[in-house]
């Protein structure tokens, strides 16, 4: 450690200059080395105890696979019947032991509406028992369930309707099912039946525990998100098996959504070979030179820019076309590309939610029929949510800056800054050790305070020196742009020009997608299409570097996501909140319900989004929404209730790093260029922007709907 510096002098260079003095510094040196490695590992030693916590579990994890083991698959067959209003269909059921539900599978040709008094034609399912009461005489049946399912007026369509049930007691249960039909006729139906061991209560008790075991995986770093969410998935699945519900691999593998999958790998590919040109380094340099040279400009731009072609592509593909412009931007201009990252992906999950096809759950709202048939249809909900969103994106912009006020968007001091900082932490620990009990000690502590306040003078100096040419940056930006475009250029022109042919078909198809019903494709043949399609034309020769810059980690980690959320599903986690949700919406009186329902469906839906996939969610609440709104006791309106949950859907992706998918799509791709950041870097930027953005929306549609009355 060399204290001299040709700077400046003092006093006691002789002493520096010492052999003896010399030596003793360098036994110092070995001594703090020593002593930061103990302070190190105190400062890690609650993870380090965590992780030995972790490896101490892994011995338990061997129940979790026994567990899931010794269950058989449920490969319950189907049974083939047919009712009319002539002749029902009836079973009794006894071989029902100790079991705690009773789960049905019906199977026909149901219509997405739920029964109301303008169903002609439908199909009722009576759950009735008769008590044993032990001796010859029995009671009469009674009916303890009803469940009526619309009849489509296309009888060519098979439709599998789920419904979960609580077994008596005691006694015999009767399944008796009947059509009610306008004309004579029969209906061809399929059903299945099994038995589950736990209630519905246990069973969201085990989801809540799974998925929590998984964010605190995710969130202290434990292992990696992609392991954590295999895990969660297994751990699901056993309790699955344990309840009686396990399911086999093929319906596991079902329960991914490939078109996802395909989406991302077919943009990943399309990304690879892009990047070849040298198109994001010449990007990034016009971006730079647009904003002349103000870094929140830029900034600002860049995430104007994705909002706005979120709301028109998917939010997914905005990120895996600006991420790797971003971070050559960032390496560019000295900055810290995480942070911009950060905002980038905020705004891309807001203005995702400004139209029918900027994000998922929005697509799934318009895609409903019953939806489109009350006049929710592409250009009311555009509309609507459109207003909303500009007023969220007005008020993130300040906030943004306001969270960013005190963030070294810059990178870490020079080398020489940070060793100076460390050689004064080590004089000054030093000076502390010494306990003055004689002259000569109090001699030599003044003097090791002296030279840390030379020290101190000397870093305040180059400090400011180098703040100083941060901010040359920026007025002397015409200079900088000119020695940029030097380094950076379009490296291989026709190559450039092929990539831009198919990526610019690829994105008019994802947008002629969503409104020529004459495209029969999804977005994920488009995108692996368009990859196979410039693959040919670039004519790549080294096809395992464009594979390897696939992230197969994030691939991976949304596989056993969905398998994950299904599980769950499937544990009633879901169905409960909604269930909840509708709850707390009837107890509260007539006139102040509107308002608490609009509050209570976005909350509930953002808070619910952040945590999970908002696609099942979405799914999940549209039926719970139409019964409430269909219910007289309630008297509430549909669109206010759809509009809430889209907003809160949509803007709670942001809270937390899986929240959203351009989330783990933005993190990995950063991980992959060595910029990555973890949850709890997310979560204190994303969580705030979204209680933000949800505050303004909750605010926009209470006074659309009531106080304005935008109700039709």
């Amino acid at each position: 450690m060399a204290l001299h510096n040709p700077d400046f002098t003092t006093d006691d260079d002789s002493w520096d200059n010492s052999s003896a003095e010399f030596e003793q510094r360098f036994h110092l040196e070995s001594e703090m080395t020593s002593f930061s490695r103990s302070a190190s590992s105190e400062k890690y030693e609650i993870l380090d105890n965590l992780h030995v916590k972790f490896n101490l579990s892994k011995m338990r994890s061997f129940a979790v696979f026994i567990l899931f083991g010794i269950y058989p698959d449920q490969g319950m067959p189907w049974q083939m019947l047919a009712v009319s209003p002539l002749e029902s269909f009836s079973m009794n059921l006894t071989d029902f032991r100790d079991s705690a539900l009773l789960k049905l599978d019906i199977g026909g040709p149901f219509g997405a509406q739920v029964v109301d008094e303008q169903t002609e034609e439908y199909i009722v399912v009576q759950i009735s028992q008769n008590e044993d009461t032990g001796s010859r005489r029995r009671r009469q049946q009674q009916v303890v369930y009803n469940w009526s399912l619309p009849l489509s007026s296309r009888r060519n369509q098979q439709i599998i309707t789920t419904r979960t049930f609580q077994i008596p007691n005691r006694g015999t249960i009767f399944i008796n099912i009947q059509a009610f039909l306008q004309e004579s006729g029969s209906v061809p139906l399929s059903m299945k039946h099994q038995y589950l061991h736990a209630n519905i209560e246990a069973q969201v008790t085990v989801a809540s525990i799974i998925l929590v075991g998984v964010y605190v995986l995710i969130i202290l770093e434990i292992v990696h998100r992609t392991l954590a969410a295999m895990l969660g998935s297994l751990a699901a699945l056993a309790a699955l098996a344990i309840v009686g519900e396990r399911p086999s691999m093929v319906k596991v593998v079902e329960w991914i959504d490939y078109e996802t999958l395909a989406l991302l790998f077919g943009m990943m590919v399309l990304v690879a070979i892009f990047s070849e040109t040298g198109f994001f380094d010449y990007c990034a340099v016009k971006a730079y030179r647009f904003s002349r040279g103000k870094v929140w400009a830029m900034i600002t731009l860049l995430c104007l820019i994705a909002a706005i072609l979120s709301a028109f592509l998917d939010n997914v593909t905005t990120m895996l076309l600006f991420t790797p412009v971003t971070i050559r931007l960032c390496e560019v201009l000295n900055l810290d590309p995480r942070h911009v990252l950060i905002a980038e992906v905020i705004f891309t999950n807001i203005g995702g939610a400004a139209t029918a096809v900027g994000d998922p759950p929005n697509v799934i709202i318009v895609s409903k029929q019953e939806l489109r048939k009350r006049g929710l249809d592409f250009a009311a909900f555009t509309g609507h949510m459109f207003l909303g969103i500009c007023l969220v994106v007005l008020v993130s912009f300040p906030f943004l800056r306001l969270l960013y006020w005190n963030k070294k968007l810059y990178n870490k001091e020079p080398s020489e800054i940070v060793e100076l900082k460390h050689e004064i932490y080590v004089w000054r620990l030093t000076a502390q050790r010494i306990n003055p009990a004689s002259r000569e000690e109090t001699a030599v502590k003044c003097l090791l305070m002296q030279k840390v306040l030379t020290l101190e003078m000397l870093l305040r100096k180059k400090l400011r020196t180098f703040h100083r040419q941060i901010s040359q940056e920026d007025k002397n930006w015409e200079t900088n742009i000119q020695e940029l475009q030097k380094k950076h250029r379009i490296t291989d022109k026709i190559l450039l020009i092929k990539c831009l042919t198919v990526l610019g078909c690829v994105i008019l198809t994802f947008f002629l997608n969503s409104f020529v019903p004459g495209i029969y494709l999804d977005l994920g043949w488009i995108a692996m299409l368009g990859a196979l399609w410039l693959l040919v034309l670039a004519d790549i020769h080294d096809f395992e570097m464009i594979l390897s810059r696939v992230e197969w980690a994030t691939l991976l980690f949304f596989a056993a996501l969905f398998v994950l959320m299904e599980a769950l599903a499937h544990l009633h986690l879901i169905d409960y909140i909604g269930e909840q949700t509708a709850l707390l919406i009837k107890v509260v009186p007539e006139d102040q319900r509107l308002a608490v329902a609009i509050i209570l469906v976005l909350w509930v839906s953002a808070l619910a989004s952040s945590v999970i996939d908002n696609i099942p969610f979405t799914a999940t609440m549209i039926p719970v929404l139409l019964n409430l709104s269909k219910d007289p006791d309630v008297n509430l309106p549909m669109k206010p209730l759809i509009f809430s949950l889209a907003m809160g859907a949509c803007l709670g992706g942001n809270g937390t790093l899986i929240g959203a998918s351009a989330n783990v799509v933005c993190a990995g791709i950063a991980e992959q260029h060595g910029y990555g950041f973890s949850f709890m870097e997310f979560f204190r930027l994303g969580f705030p922007m979204m209680i933000v953005s949800c505050t303004i929306g909750m605010c926009y549609l209470l006074v659309a709907h009531v106080v304005v009355g935008w109700n039709s």
